[in-house]
């Protein structure tokens, strides 16, 4: 079967197995084609179903368990072992140190990060929105990650494809509310027009790990908005008043 998720070739990476998903390959038809994996969306869940299965299948993780969580656009990272598992969480980030469990986040402009250790003692994966950017869930994350390796300089975290700035416009109220967090976000704004600016959400996740002394950070040079072939995009549905849209999987595993 053709590969169709995007990974670094780098040696650091060699104990654990993740992918990047793009929207190609899958079951899904019309706007959802054809790799959409949301149970939310109004696509058929069996097929939703299938396309995740197929994902795992191409990540060779089929002996794995899966888990995937309700995403509220927070800054809330949960660790996933045996005992809570099943459990329905709500959250935007996932970390665990159990060998069987494969971790995923959903994504169509939202940027989704993988993070873990040049030792293999955990995996986590992140799903940051502005939002969940806003309330910095990279040092949420980074917190609950130092309880389980207190050495960052072994940390790696990885960003992957999501809406870039030359696509994220926003307008002043949006720009102020990070500055009014941050005075040093202001750099991650730039003018577009006297009414509007353009974000770099990409550049400012990076900034916030950075900070967090992290300096492991690598990154997927893609733009969701701008590859109509590769990625799902909220926003380029939304600017074509196509509201539905699908959503790209994104899954780490230890190998």
């Amino acid at each position: 079967m053709k590969k169709n998720y995007l990974k670094l070739n780098n040696k650091n990476f060699s104990k654990i197995n993740y992918g990047f998903f793009t929207r190609n390959g899958g079951y899904s038809k019309n706007n959802y084609s054809s790799l959409n994996c949301s149970y939310s969306s109004k696509d058929k869940t069996n097929l939703v179903k299938k396309n995740i299965s197929l994902s795992m299948q191409l990540l060779n993780i089929k002996n794995k368990k899966l888990k995937l969580l309700n995403q509220i656009h927070s800054n809330k990272v949960i660790e996933i072992n045996k005992k809570n598992f099943t459990n329905k969480l709500k959250g935007d980030g996932l970390i665990t140190k159990d060998k069987s469990i494969s971790l995923a986040v959903l994504t169509a402009d939202c940027t989704p990060v993988f993070l873990f250790d040049k030792k293999n003692t955990f995996i986590c994966v992140l799903h940051i929105g502005w939002k969940g950017c806003l309330k910095n869930i990279a040092e949420s994350s980074i917190n609950k990650i130092k309880k389980i390796n207190k050495n960052l300089k072994n940390i790696i975290v990885i960003i992957g494809p999501c809406l870039a700035k030359n696509n994220f416009e926003v307008n002043s109220e949006f720009k102020n509310n990070f500055i009014k967090t941050n005075n040093n976000f202001k750099k991650f704004f730039y003018r577009k027009n006297k009414d509007k600016d353009l974000f770099d959400m990409r550049g400012l996740i990076k900034f916030q790990f950075r900070a967090c002394g992290i300096s492991n950070v690598y990154n997927v040079n893609q733009d969701t908005y701008k590859n109509p072939s590769l990625f799902f995009s909220y926003r380029r549905s939304f600017h074509k008043n196509r509201l539905e849209t699908g959503r790209m999987i994104n899954i780490i595993s230890f190998k």
